[in-house]
């Protein structure tokens, strides 16, 4: 029983038995009056504390909630960073699996130079005494490339090899021989100017082929090269040495290139 009760009895209960003198019954009811402010403040107070009480409550829920959401992205967070290293591992292992395959590409592209090089260095030793005559030799792309002028095979407007061009090729001949790994292009070239009046010869297609055949037909035929390993193409006036349309520029666009290049098997094979 609360105070405020008690003596809001205690007071009718004196009422009743005996008469109260005034000054006691204002003491006991400003006493009275007094634990009622009290009362209420204090219940005020108390609905103040369950709604803070309510509302911690919320907060706690929503932090639980958060965590909750927290704990399912760490989870999937989880998962992805699981699933980036398998892909980083695997990547890892795709680069060594590249980068071992660049070295072995790297390794045959230097030893078919090491060998362009070489075969280079034979062929003007063996064709030295030509070179005066309209012979050169370069390596261009990787491949060697042997220039010889027509005057050096042939006499003109003809496909029929001279002497002079059966040494030089027979010069040629003897290194190829001894490089059964490199294969051979007779390209056929000429100047600008139109053919005329020269029989089975239509035009300036026609003489580069026919010149190129001419020079294969020796190397096959006279001087022992394998078929398999060499072709004959025309190019006719388009693929110039020198563009100026001067007598010196058209005598070097008249040419026969027997272009070199070393087999790669090893690099087709590894491309696939």
């Amino acid at each position: 029983m609360n105070k405020f009760l008690y003596f809001s009895l205690l007071l009718l209960f004196l009422s009743s038995c005996m008469v109260l003198s005034p000054k006691k019954y204002k003491a006991l009811v400003a006493e009275r009056d007094s634990l009622a402010t009290t009362l209420n403040g204090a219940q005020v107070r108390i609905e103040n504390l369950d709604d803070e009480v309510s509302k911690l409550n919320r907060e706690i829920s929503n932090l639980r909630s958060q965590i909750s959401d927290l704990t399912s992205k760490i989870g999937g967070l989880n998962e992805n960073n699981a699933s980036l290293r398998a892909s980083s591992s695997k990547l890892s292992d795709d680069l060594k699996k590249r980068e071992a395959r660049l070295q072995e590409v790297e390794s045959i592209l230097r030893k078919r130079d090491e060998a362009t090089n070489a075969l280079k260095d034979k062929l003007q030793k063996a064709l030295l005494g030509f070179q005066q005559s309209g012979l050169s030799v370069e390596i261009r792309n990787g491949k060697v490339y042997v220039s010889l002028t027509d005057k050096l095979l042939f006499n003109s407007g003809s496909i029929v090899i001279d002497e002079k061009g059966k040494q030089a090729l027979a010069g040629l001949a003897t290194v190829l021989k001894t490089q059964p790994e490199i294969n051979i292009s007779v390209e056929g070239h000429t100047d600008n100017q139109r053919v005329y009046n020269l029989g089975q010869i239509k035009d300036n297609w026609d003489l580069s082929v026919l010149r190129a055949t001419s020079v294969v037909r020796f190397l096959t035929e006279v001087q022992g090269i394998e078929n398999t390993r060499i072709t004959a193409t025309g190019k006719g006036q388009y693929q110039p040495i020198e563009d100026l349309n001067t007598t010196e520029a058209r005598s070097k666009n008249r040419r026969i290139e027997i272009v070199l290049s070393p087999k790669l098997d090893e690099l087709y094979e590894l491309i696939k």
